[in-house]
C-alpha cells in the first residue's frame, strides 16, 4: 500500500479534513429570525451587560484556537503557512475525535514576534483557548510568555508542554517500576529545543533535584559562552549543579534517565554502559529514535519508549492536549499552570495501575477511552484548587460529560452521520486489512509514524475504538468506564508525539 499516494487522496477528495456544521436548524422564516436578525440581537445585548455570558451565548465555550506560523513543521522545518495548513487541520481533527472541543485552523505569514503576538490578542475574543503549534524555538517560548501575560484564556504551546506531559507520564511508571524516586534520579535531556526545555522546567516542578541538558554545543553549564540564548542561559543557572562539561557521553555518566528529543542515531550502547543500573530510555526522534529499542534493551535498558507508533511506550502529545483544554475551557480557566500539567501528567500515569505495569507498557493508549476524561477531571480540578478558574464544576461530572460526548461523537462516525464526503477506500495493504482494523497492540498500530494520526479512531468495537476484549463492557463494567478510573486498562496502542527530530 503507498501511504503517500493514500494521504494525498484523503486530503485531495475531501477537500481538507475540516468543515463548519450548524448546531441549529435553518428550514423556515422562524428559524430564521431566532438564529439571525432580528432576535440574535438579544444575546448580542446581554453579553453586552455582562461580557462573561459570551461563553453561554455563543461557540467561545467550546473553540480553540490552533495557530501556527509554519516554522517548525513536523521534521519538515520551515515550510511556510500554507504548507503547515494540512498539520493545522489535523491537530483541529484530533482536538475533536478525542474532546469534542471544536478547534478552527489558522496559519499566519510573517516572522516578525510582536506582529504575530498582536494578530494573536486581537483574535483572542472568538476562542476559549490558543493552541500555538509548531512555531520554532526560541521565538516560541517569547509568543507564549506574551500571549499568557496579555489574555485571560489559556495559551498553550504543545510541542513544548504537550510532550512534557506525556513525557513526565510515562516517567512517572517507569520508576515505578525500577523503584527509584524523583529527588534521587539524575537525568539528561538531549535536545535544547522547545520540548527540551519544556521537560526540563516540568521535571523541576515535580522535584527532579539532578538535570543535564545536552545540546548540539555540549553540556549546558552557567557561564558557557557557545551557542546560548536567554532561555538557555536560564535552565543553565538551574541544572547542573556539579558543572559538568563535555558531550553527551559525559553527561551521561551515571544517569538513570535519558530523554532524547534530539536527533536519530546520537545515543550509542557505550552510551547507555556508562549509566546506573536498569536505566530508563526514552528516545523521541521522529522517524528514527536516538537509539533503537532494541539496541537500548540489548545495552541494558529497563525501560525503552519512543515517539514511534510501531513499538510500545510511545510519547504521544494526543495522551494529553484534548483532554487539557477539555478540563480547561469546562472551567473557563484564565491559564494553564504548572500544576494543571502535572495534574495532567499524573492522571495519565494512573490509567494504568501497579499490577499491569510492564516494561513495555507504561503509557497508556490514546484509543483507551478513559484518557480524556481522566485528565480533563484532573486538569479542571487543578484549575479550582489554584484559583484560576471562572466557575466550579464537579470534576467527577466533568469525566461523565467528557467520556459521553467523544462516546456519542464516535457512535456518530461508526453510523456515517455527519461526516460529509469521504473518497472510498483505498486498496488495503498486504495482508489484507488496514492497521486500524486490528486489535491495538505493540507493533500493530500502522505504519511507521501514524498512531493518532494515521489510524482510525473508530478501529476496533463499533464506538469505542478499542477491540472487544478490551471494551469496559467485557470486562463487566458499565457502558461508561467509572469515574474513579477503574476500568480496563486500555489499548497497548502507542501512537506519535515526539519532537525536534520530528514530531507526529
Amino acid at each position: 500500500m503507498d501511504m503517500r499516494l493514500a494521504a494525498l487522496r484523503l486530503h485531495r477528495e475531501n477537500g481538507g479534513k475540516l468543515a463548519v456544521r450548524p448546531k441549529v436548524p435553518l428550514r423556515s422564516s422562524a428559524d430564521l429570525s431566532l438564529a439571525y436578525s432580528p432576535w440574535v440581537a438579544e444575546p448580542c445585548k446581554e453579553i453586552y451587560e455582562d461580557v462573561e455570558r459570551v461563553y453561554d451565548y455563543t461557540i467561545k465555550q467550546n473553540l480553540v484556537a490552533v495557530i501556527s506560523d509554519g516554522t517548525a513543521v513536523l521534521g519538515l522545518g520551515n515550510i511556510g503557512p500554507e504548507a503547515a495548513l494540512p498539520v493545522m487541520e489535523g491537530k483541529a481533527l484530533l482536538f475533536k475525535a478525542f474532546a469534542d472541543i471544536d478547534a478552527f485552523p489558522l496559519v499566519v505569514d510573517g516572522d516578525s514576534v510582536d506582529a504575530f503576538v498582536d494578530l494573536v490578542t486581537r483574535l483572542a475574543p472568538t476562542f476559549g483557548g490558543i493552541n500555538l503549534e509548531d512555531i520554532a524555538a526560541p521565538k516560541c517560548f517569547e509568543i507564549e510568555e506574551r500571549l499568557k501575560k496579555r489574555l485571560d484564556i489559556p495559551v498553550f504551546h504543545d510541542d513544548q508542554h504537550g510532550t512534557a506531559i506525556v513525557t513526565l507520564a510515562g516517567l512517572i511508571n517507569a520508576l515505578r517500576l525500577v523503584d527509584k524516586t524523583f529527588p534521587d534520579i539524575r537525568v539528561v535531556v538531549s535536545g535544547a529545543g522547545a520540548a527540551g526545555v519544556a521537560i526540563v522546567r516540568l521535571l523541576l516542578s515535580v522535584g527532579v533535584r539532578h538535570i543535564i541538558l545536552v545540546d548540539t554545543k555540549g553540556i549546558l553549564y552557567e557561564g558557557r559562552t557557545v551557542g546560548m540564548n536567554p532561555i538557555k542561559e536560564e535552565i543553565a543557572r538551574l541544572t547542573n549543579r556539579s558543572r559538568r562539561t563535555g558531550g553527551l557521553a559525559e553527561a551521561l555518566d551515571g544517569a538513570d534517565v535519558f530523554i532524547g528529543v534530539s536527533v536519530g542515531g546520537s545515543l550509542t550502547k557505550a552510551m547507555i554502559a556508562r549509566m546506573n543500573e536498569r536505566p530508563i530510555i526514552f528516545a523521541l526522534a521522529n522517524p528514527v529514535p536516538e537509539i533503537m529499542p532494541e539496541e537500548a534493551l540489548a545495552a541494558g535498558a529497563a525501560v525503552v519508549g519512543t515517539g514511534r507508533s510501531d513499538y510500545p511506550n510511545q510519547v504521544n502529545n494526543v495522551l494529553a492536549f484534548p483532554g487539557l483544554f477539555r478540563g480547561a475551557l469546562d472551567v473557563r480557566a484564565t491559564t494553564i499552570n504548572e500544576k494543571m500539567k502535572v495534574a495532567a501528567a499524573r492522571a495519565i500515569a494512573e490509567l494504568i495501575p501497579p499490577e499491569a505495569l510492564r516494561p513495555d507498557y507504561v503509557i497508556p493508549s490514546p484509543f483507551d477511552e478513559r484518557v480524556a476524561p481522566a485528565v480533563a477531571r484532573a486538569v479542571a480540578r487543578a484549575a479550582m484548587e489554584t484559583g484560576v478558574a471562572r466557575r466550579r464544576k464537579d470534576p467527577e461530572a466533568i469525566y461523565r460529560d467528557t467520556f459521553d460526548r467523544v462516546r456519542r461523537l464516535r457512535q456518530a462516525w461508526d453510523a456515517g452521520r455527519d461526516l460529509g464526503p469521504l473518497p472510498p477506500p483505498a486498496e488495503p495493504p498486504e495482508g489484507g486489512a488496514w492497521a486500524g482494523d486490528a486489535p491495538f497492540g505493540p507493533g500493530r498500530s500502522g505504519p511507521e509514524g501514524s498512531g493518532a494520526n494515521g489510524s482510525r479512531p473508530d478501529a476496533g468495537e463499533k464506538g469505542t475504538g478499542l477491540p472487544a476484549a478490551e471494551r469496559p463492557e467485557a470486562a463487566g463494567s458499565s457502558d461508561r468506564p467509572s469515574a474513579d478510573g477503574a476500568g480496563p486498562d486500555g489499548g497497548r496502542l502507542a501512537a506519535s508525539d515526539a519532537e525536534e527530530g520530528g514530531r507526529r
